[in-house]
């Protein structure tokens, strides 16, 4: 945002707050001179917003009653910004984010300036989705917990874990957090004694109880010790490049556990699904020109049956050819 741009919405907020200001008030608060400041009403007034004065000594500015919604004061690229995460969220899914989205971008077109309302409608038209499904997210599940972690207030739901089986949890909330087009709860579960990591659209019967608690130190944003929460599918392998190589490649949503070997690194990452992970570690390998080594066990085994898999549809498919 420009300085202009900044110091005219310090100006809105400033007439907003109060019944009327002098321009000597207003020139000493910017920190300008009451010329700029008369220019800065101006270019409000231009955007729509009723600003009155009156001269004389009991003179001064004030917003006028009976307002007309004005125009958003956006630069262009944060409407092209806003305007591209609406639509991103309005055809991503049929839950109550794309609803309220597409509502929210009917209603931007309403207040948008000619020239980025233009510039929007380019983007509108240009925009095609590729069909997919994402989880569902609640929005009043998000106000609620967001209310409940402001207020500290410990939380109950019932918890569908990877392995299909329901748990009751008593958690205290932490922060939200957000990865891809997934939102997580983080907060201090009571029944298991330990922070833990909970994704929204696994929770269920959500209750904002009316018992407080006091704050605890949480972990870093960053925190990946619940990496097997979140993905059903999780292997440690063991690759011959460096640790810093591999966090580059690899997201941190994707992995915990890194530790330095004597010849590279040892991990483990996780997935939606096996063959999802199996594919996405097969890309890894080949970018970074280091093969794979799966630890031994189940989880290992089904990584390998799923590389096997990916295979053989590949030869199947060489072959039709």
């Amino acid at each position: 945002m420009s300085e202009t741009t900044h110091r005219v919405l310090r100006l809105l907020g400033l007439l907003e707050s109060r019944t009327s200001w002098q321009g000597a008030e207003l020139a000493s608060r910017l920190g300008v001179t009451e010329r700029t400041v008369r220019r800065d009403v101006t270019r409000l007034r231009e955007l729509g917003y009723p600003v009155e004065s009156e001269r004389g000594l009991d003179g001064g500015y004030r917003l006028g009653a009976g307002r007309r919604l004005p125009p958003l004061l956006l630069e262009d690229e944060e409407a092209v910004a806003l305007v591209a995460c609406l639509r991103m969220a309005a055809l991503a899914g049929t839950d109550t984010v794309g609803e309220v989205a597409l509502r929210a971008l009917t209603k931007l077109d309403q207040v948008l300036p000619p020239k980025l309302r233009a510039l929007a409608s380019a983007l509108d038209d240009a925009t095609q989705a590729i069909p997919r499904n994402r989880p569902a997210v609640d929005l009043a599940v998000l106000q609620e917990l967001s209310v409940a972690q402001r207020d500290c207030r410990l939380v109950r739901f019932s918890y569908d874990k990877p392995d299909g089986s329901t748990t009751s949890r008593e958690v205290e909330p932490a922060r939200l957090m957000t990865q891809g087009e997934r939102w997580y709860l983080q907060g201090f579960d009571r029944g298991r004694e330990d922070w833990r990591v909970f994704r929204l659209d696994r929770m269920s019967g959500v209750e904002v109880t009316t018992w407080s608690f006091t704050p605890r130190a949480a972990p870093p944003g960053d925190f990946q010790r619940d990496l097997v929460s979140r993905y059903p599918c999780v292997v440690e392998v063991e690759m011959a490049v460096d640790v810093e190589v591999l966090s580059t490649r690899i997201p941190a949503a994707h992995r915990d556990h890194v530790q330095a070997t004597p010849t590279g690194c040892r991990f483990r990452v996780g997935g939606p699904t096996w063959e999802d992970l199996a594919w996405h570690m097969l890309w890894v390998a080949r970018d970074l020109g280091a093969p794979l080594v799966l630890a031994e066990g189940p989880p290992g085994a089904a990584m390998r049956q799923a590389m096997r898999a990916i295979a053989t549809h590949a030869e199947h498919v060489i072959r039709q050819r």
